[in-house]
């Protein structure tokens, strides 16, 4: 296995030999073979380890354990302790995305810290394989069936090619110490169901099952690569960028002229991390107003296409001008100017001017919300927000990214959009001009 791993990491792993490497070991038999193969090649390597202090005394001893082996390899060992269960608390995530979630973010930190290239991960060919049923078993797309990547960022998987069956014999073979993880054995967690369970009855069907799903996973890679080629190029006719939304508008015209449109769909959108793929496919006839939400974007449908943006979660922020203000940021990119120069300034949507003595201080900047109403330049009486958004045709989300500006609670400016007249005054003595401005990321 030795010789097969060098050539595997001179074929597969380019310049190997001159990066700093971190090597995340968690003790078990996986990570202790990855480690004493990187060592017999002479690699710069770090143990990286995480006790999630799930175990006890256990987790305790896999630290121990790796605290040892690193002494005796004479290589440095970085270690840090979590709590997992706090973290699952907070975050309403399960044990196992808990995890993930805490090891891969502190790699990312250690590997900045001591100027670590690449991380490696022990994961092997049987891991791979279950990966694929379990995306199989939950409907994913080609994607989630070409298995763990080989390269992924900084993270690195030079065990793909060798099973779990090789690794314990090269252990064995070579007189090699490791964990044994009891829960790894506990079959209510969906991998170990498969690995215990569905795996073993797959592999006494078909002895050449490890080595036909190899091949099988290379063929899929190749056909995911073909398409995204094609996804990339079609994309331009179908999604464009809708800066008043922040975010995107997608053509149903366009889009339904592609024969397996929603395959287009599913790869366009794969990004923003939705899951209730059938109501997105029902959005293409639904009426407009129908929507489907994930965890941080809302794909919307207005009347000929979808409007794609993020989804608004404070709707109650207040942000307060203080009469000394020449500059407010209301928003990540967006940016309220404020100035006292005595010329007449021509009224448009960004650029307002405003009679000084009609306003009380300090002013108030926030979204709109229903019931709102001014009184717009260029009109008698007063109109809804609602109404005015309604005969502007201004979507769900270019409402909702609308700011007022307020003072003592009435409507002041409609920002980047309208004045309110009682306000405004281009001939007032004491005059003050608020400029809208955004910086285009």
């Amino acid at each position: 296995m030795r010789i097969r791993f060098k050539q595997h990491i001179l074929n597969n792993f380019p310049r190997f030999q001159e990066r700093k490497v971190g090597i995340a070991i968690s003790g078990g038999v996986d990570s202790v073979v990855l480690a004493q193969l990187c060592y017999s090649l002479n690699l710069d390597i770090t143990l990286l380890h995480c006790n999630f202090q799930l175990r006890g005394d256990a987790s305790d001893g896999d630290q121990a354990f790796v605290k040892h082996l690193a002494e005796t390899l004479k290589v440095p060992f970085v270690t840090t302790a979590f709590d997992t269960s706090a973290y699952v608390n907070e975050h309403k995530v399960s044990i196992q995305v808990a995890a993930r979630e805490l090891r891969y973010n502190w790699f990312k930190k250690m590997a900045k810290l001591y100027h670590l290239d690449v991380v490696l991960t022990a994961h092997h060919a049987d891991d791979n394989l279950e990966t694929f049923l379990i995306n199989l078993s939950r409907g994913s797309g080609l994607e989630g069936l070409t298995g763990i990547p080989k390269v992924n960022n900084i993270y690195q998987r030079p065990l793909l090619p060798f099973s779990k069956k090789e690794i314990i014999a090269f252990a064995e073979k070579n007189n090699l110490s490791w964990r044994e993880d009891v829960s790894n054995q506990d079959s209510k967690y969906l991998r170990n169901k498969i690995r215990h369970e569905v795996v073993p009855s797959l592999k006494e069907a078909n002895s050449s099952l490890l080595s036909n799903f190899t091949k099988s996973i290379s063929y899929l890679q190749q056909s995911q690569d073909v398409v995204v080629d094609y996804i990339d190029k079609v994309k331009k006719d179908i999604l464009f960028k809708a800066p008043s939304i922040k975010g995107f508008k997608l053509s149903i015209e366009n889009l339904k002229k592609e024969k397996h449109y929603q395959l287009v769909l599913f790869e366009i959108l794969k990004p923003f991390k939705f899951t209730a793929w059938d109501d997105i496919n029902n959005l293409i006839e639904a009426q407009s107003g129908k929507k489907v939400i994930s965890n941080t974007y809302t794909l919307l449908k207005d009347r000929d296409c979808l409007l794609l943006y993020p989804t608004v979660t404070n709707t109650n922020q207040l942000i307060t001008i203080g009469k000394e203000d020449i500059e407010i940021s209301i928003s990540e990119n967006e940016f309220l100017l404020i100035n006292d120069f005595k010329v007449i300034v021509k009224p448009s949507k960004n650029k307002i001017t405003l009679d000084l003595n009609k306003l009380n201080f300090p002013l108030t900047v926030r979204k709109w919300k229903q019931g709102d109403y001014f009184y717009p330049t260029g009109m008698v009486g007063k109109k809804k927000l609602s109404k005015f958004f309604k005969d502007e045709k201004f979507s769900i989300p270019e409402k909702n990214n609308i700011w007022l500006l307020c003072s003592e609670g009435e409507v002041v400016w409609v920002v980047n959009q309208r004045a309110d007249r009682r306000f405004t005054s281009e001939e007032a003595v004491e005059k003050i001009i608020i400029e809208f401005k955004k910086v285009e990321s």
